[in-house]
């Protein structure tokens, strides 16, 4: 950016700051989309996705991935030359090769179509069939949240005590005697299911999605040839596919708000038993949802004032910094 810059471009802040790697700019401008009614544009949304991953936990971020919003873009990408399957994979072969996908437990793709913001986890992509374990078993990692309540009993008040999810598969621990309520608490409780899935959040369910299962389906094959060395089958079989009953947006602007909030609270306590469709109506009230404008605002001026403790004499800080202490 040249010293002429219109204040709207010049960059705020870069997250994380040198001298790490891969740090997303943002700019004035793209603060401006935090404005009530806009949408969120894909330097904020990478910019949050980067600071809820390296503000959680370590034990989730070490099974977390979340990939740029430009992945997907790239793998949709179409031109003259670039046609095939391999081709669309050799766009983005290297945006994992410090990473192993098939270790990770969660891999979150955020995806934007036709205007449109909603996200995809692929759940246990290095699983090649369902796997039961304990939810207690060091090797489940589910353990307790933040406040001290269990990640699967999260999840029931998400889902509710009547969700639909009733068909959990038995493990050895229920007892016929039990009655049918008493049967699917205990076993869901004891019984996790970790399941290799794509899963969909849309806030808006307008979207067609068929074309990116698919797509991820042959990109995390291609992968695996590539880093395993041998052929795998991701069908639908193997790799189901399964729409989340989430909260749903009451506007046309905020679903980028709605796709950080599924991660954010995916992050904080991870499904930890996967009967699909997963039932999550009451993850979060719409009202969490309201406030997030201002909480990503107010991170990012936050962030600028730490990054900028002294904005200095030029023309250039100045001007940022009267345009900072206005908003």
């Amino acid at each position: 950016i040249s010293f002429f810059s219109p204040p709207s471009l010049i960059r705020l802040i870069q997250f994380p700051p040198p001298p790490l790697k891969g740090g997303i700019t943002v700019t004035m401008e793209d603060l401006q989309c935090l404005d009530s009614g806009q949408y969120l544009n894909d330097v904020i949304i990478d910019f949050y996705l980067k600071y809820l991953l390296q503000n959680a936990s370590a034990a989730v971020a070490e099974r977390s991935h979340i990939f740029s919003s430009f992945f997907y873009k790239q793998l949709t990408r179409r031109d003259n030359d670039l046609s095939s399957l391999w081709k669309k994979i050799l766009r983005v072969k290297t945006w994992t090769r410090h990473v192993d996908i098939f270790k990770k437990d969660f891999l979150f793709v955020p995806v934007n179509q036709e205007a449109h913001w909603y996200l995809v986890v692929i759940c246990f992509p290095g699983l090649d069939e369902p796997k039961l374990e304990d939810w207690t078993s060091p090797n489940s990692q589910a353990g307790k949240s933040n406040d001290g309540t269990g990640e699967s009993e999260s999840q029931d008040q998400a889902q509710g005590r009547e969700s639909p999810n009733n068909d959990a598969e038995r493990s050895p621990m229920c007892s016929d005697n039990m009655d049918t309520q008493t049967v699917v608490f205990a076993c869901m409780h004891a019984s996790p299911l970790c399941r290799p899935c794509i899963l969909i959040m849309d806030s808006l369910k307008l979207s067609l999605h068929e074309r990116v299962f698919k797509l991820l389906r042959e990109y995390l094959q291609s992968e695996w040839e590539v880093r395993r060395g041998s052929p795998r089958d991701f069908g639908p079989d193997q790799m189901k596919s399964s729409h989340c009953h989430v909260p749903l947006q009451d506007n046309s602007s905020d679903c980028g708000l709605y796709l950080l909030q599924y991660v954010e609270c995916f992050l904080k306590d991870p499904v930890v038993h996967f009967d699909l469709p997963l039932y999550l109506e009451r993850w979060f009230p719409r009202q969490q949802v309201w406030r997030k404008r201002d909480e990503i605002r107010d991170l990012i001026l936050n962030l600028y004032r730490h990054q900028n403790p002294e904005p200095g004499t030029d023309t250039r800080s100045s001007s940022v910094a009267e345009h900072v202490t206005f908003l």
